[in-house]
């Protein structure tokens, strides 16, 4: 029986061998019988030959574009440790008979936990507070001029009520705030369940308190927070985005940051990341930046990491797995065949 041959992105693994996120537990793996486990050379973009004979990629950060498939291949999933794929070729794969695979359920919920860490920080002037704490007597002489802002009452906005913005709004929900939302896409009835009003994109950015980014990244979003709606917000409003950085015009929101258009902004995520020393965003003392990892923790890592084997074994045994982005896949013939091909020799029924 031919092997099952599943790769790991290199940057899985540290210069050292070292697993990067010992969270993420491959033993399912390593015990599968007849899956055989690969860990590619570490680059920016993953090539056609390091993949010629994989069935299963477990992606992290590098690029799989058209040239990663071009060829003959036996590639036939596409398995992201993350929600993101701003990183994958979707087109490409959709043509290659490749079905991408992110992981909803790894994500939600420290990612959500990841808002409202923010939200909380923003409106209870955390870092100023802990930054007079520091200073002793004259520090803590200053304490009054930093009051808060209670949250009872206020609008918490959100653009995209997904997978994250929905976890978002039920952790959110024993704070009394109101909850509005924007998006084109989502079922009114989940909407009404949540508690969420939907609205208009103007009126979204109008009338948000606390307003969250929780959409993907794509050329319809790119830049969708811009000059025109950060100057539609309130004074007092604060913006928070943990989705990817260039959905927000960068330079835009640091100008509005500047002229006190809004109170401040909670970013894990930036237009170019790691930012340049000098971007003038990072010296905004009503900004709390963090690298593209509030949510990494022990619990996203191993979420993350079983979703992807769950899918890696579901394609192995015949099975459609879970979290599928380009959805058409499943009625591609080729990535059919391939399917009934892995159940006859791994599935459940094997001879």
């Amino acid at each position: 029986m031919t092997k099952f041959r599943v790769a790991l992105s290199g940057d899985f693994f540290d210069s050292a061998g070292e697993p990067v996120f010992p969270e993420f537990n491959l033993t399912p793996l390593r015990e599968q019988s007849g899956v055989e486990l690969v860990t590619l050379e570490r680059g920016a973009e993953v090539s056609a030959e390091q993949i010629a004979d994989i069935d299963a990629l477990i992606l992290l950060a590098p690029k799989v574009t058209a040239e990663t498939l071009k060829g003959g291949n036996r590639l036939s999933v596409v398995a992201r440790f993350g929600v993101g794929y701003d990183n994958v070729d979707v087109e490409a794969c959709s043509d290659h008979a490749v079905a991408v695979v992110i992981t909803p359920d790894g994500v939600r919920r420290p990612v959500a936990v990841s808002i409202l860490t923010l939200m909380f920080a923003l409106t209870g002037k955390l870092i100023v507070k802990d930054q007079l704490a520091r200073r002793g007597p004259a520090g803590w002489a200053e304490k009054t001029n930093h009051n808060g802002v209670g949250l009872v009452g206020l609008t918490l906005g959100s653009i995209g009520i997904g997978n994250i913005g929905a976890e978002m709004f039920r952790l959110a929900k024993p704070l009394d705030m109101l909850f509005i939302a924007h998006d084109p896409y989502v079922d009114r009835v989940r909407a009404m369940e949540l508690g969420v009003e939907l609205v208009d994109l103007e009126t979204l950015f109008a009338r948000a308190d606390i307003l969250a980014v929780n959409c993907p990244l794509n050329d319809a979003t790119h830049h969708l927070v811009n000059a025109d709606r950060l100057a539609l917000m309130k004074p007092t409003a604060y913006l928070i985005n943990t989705a990817r950085g260039p959905i927000v015009d960068q330079a835009a929101l640091t100008a509005e940051l500047q002229a006190g258009g809004i109170a401040g902004a909670g970013l894990d995520v930036l237009e170019q990341e790691p930012p340049d020393p000098d971007d003038p965003i990072l010296g905004l003392n009503n900004t709390i930046i963090t690298p593209h990892a509030l949510c990494w923790t022990d619990q996203i890592f191993e979420g993350n990491g079983a979703a992807d084997i769950r899918a890696v074994l579901d394609v192995m045994s015949g099975q459609v797995p879970h979290g599928i982005v380009n959805a058409s896949i499943v009625e591609n013939a080729d990535w059919k065949d391939r399917l009934a091909g892995y159940a006859a020799s791994h599935g459940p029924d094997r001879p």
